[in-house]
């Protein structure tokens, strides 16, 4: 049984846990059990150790420095465990995994032993200062600004649940300080040469691959290029994309052979509406025969057909079951196209975002180019519409007003006598 003291008349305890040579102390002050060890063996030293951290406690607690309230890593695992169990089949597992990441990685380790009232705008100053210093010192660069961004609204919902379980009274300041409005710059994007540049460079490369067993993701990519500038599909939704999805339909408006697309992603179930382009790129897809083992598998496409390892498209399977990525970003490198002007780095993303420019470039109307992409008129004006040259009216910029004409100033007659008399004299 371990060994128990009190001194101060009960307000203090001094206790031995088993095994352990060294007493330990206990109080509950301001609403909270608080606990230290004395680092003592002997009774006598431990117990004036005991009553000094017991007074330096009460003098902390006369001059407000004593915090009192839950402790954030208690807020932190509620939070977890609300998220979990509420939002079962609304977020992704992708996204659920990183705010349980953000959490127990970098925001308790940080931020646990606190008490909620404690973590003020300066702490969370601190921290964003402390994770700058700790990844320069690990990697060499700063986090990303949308990694800090992240953790930052993993904080907020840590404390939005403490506040609505009553334990704080209201959210602490959590905008970054010392920074003016973000730059907002327009997202990376193949022009109209740039655009034409790439598509025939993956139509030689599907043409003339390097090495015949890479033919079927070369023929992959040439089509998924075509497909997702016409479509302007986030990859995500052009990876889910099943061929029972894709209709080839008649458009009355337009008289024009265009797919209908049943989309589903990240806002739920969609409608898209493709160009005139992106037509024989699908039919090409649905004829094009695939390995039954996987792509690449099973070297060149004709001897594989000719053992019977390939099978022709069903309703159900995958438009793009792969994403080449190396093929892709090679051809990029070869091309010289993987960065933009301003060293932005185009990625699968960046055909979505062609579409969106060249549909503007043509003159589209703009909600229905937003309605068409499930997205919203204010983001495509903000990252879209700002940096296209056909978005200003030049008709209606350079305005001149018209020039009144200047009256000729009235003679006086008495003045032009006087000259004339002044004449003749």
């Amino acid at each position: 049984m371990a060994e128990h003291h009190t001194i101060l008349g009960g307000k203090v305890h001094i206790y031995k846990r088993p095994n352990s040579s060294s007493w330990q102390c206990a109080t509950y002050l301001a609403g909270k059990n608080r606990r230290t060890t004395t680092k003592e063996d002997s009774l006598s030293k431990a117990k004036e150790f005991a009553e000094d951290w017991y007074l330096q406690l009460r003098g902390k607690l006369r001059d407000g420095q004593l915090k009192s309230g839950k402790l954030f890593r208690d807020a932190a695992k509620l939070y977890l465990r609300e998220f979990d169990i509420m939002t079962q089949g609304q977020r992704s597992a992708k996204y659920a995994s990183g705010q349980h990441a953000r959490a127990n990685g970098y925001l308790i380790p940080f931020f646990g032993s606190m008490v909620l009232p404690e973590i003020t705008a300066g702490k969370v100053n601190e921290y964003r200062v402390h994770r700058l210093e700790e990844c320069k010192a690990m990697r060499g660069k700063p986090p990303a600004h949308s990694t800090m961004h992240q953790e930052i609204v993993t904080l907020r919902q840590i404390f939005k649940t403490a506040l609505r379980h009553g334990w704080i009274d209201h959210l602490p300041d959590l905008s970054a300080p010392y920074r003016t409005s973000a730059k907002i710059s327009h997202r990376a994007w193949f022009s109209p040469e740039e655009y034409r540049q790439l598509y025939e460079a993956t139509r030689k490369r599907a043409q003339d691959p390097k090495q015949p067993r890479f033919r079927w993701e070369a023929e992959q990519l040439h089509d998924y290029v075509l497909f997702s500038a016409n479509t302007g599909l986030r990859p995500d939704e052009a990876r889910r994309l099943q061929f029972r999805d894709v209709t080839v339909i008649e458009d009355e408006g337009s008289g024009q052979t265009i797919l209908e697309i049943e989309v589903r992603g990240k806002r739920g179930v969609g409608y898209c509406k493709s160009t005139t382009g992106a037509v024989h790129p699908f039919e090409r897809l649905k004829a094009r025969a695939r390995p039954d083992g996987g792509p690449g598998r099973s070297g060149s496409r004709t001897a594989s057909m000719a053992n019977g390892e390939w099978h022709a498209p069903g309703p159900t399977d995958l438009l793009f079951p792969k994403w080449p990525r190396e093929l892709f970003n090679a051809i990029l490198e070869e091309e010289k196209l993987r960065t933009d002007r301003d060293g932005r780095p185009r990625t699968a993303y960046s055909l979505r975002h062609t579409y969106i420019c060249l549909r503007l470039l043509e003159g589209a109307d703009i909600y229905q180019i937003a309605k068409n992409c499930r997205t919203s008129v204010e983001m495509i004006e903000k990252y879209y519409a700002a940096h296209l040259k056909t978005q200003l009216d030049a008709s209606a910029i350079n305005i001149m007003r018209p020039r009144s004409k200047k009256k000729a100033p009235k003679k006086d007659p008495g003045r032009v006598r006087a000259v004339h008399l002044a004449e003749e004299a």
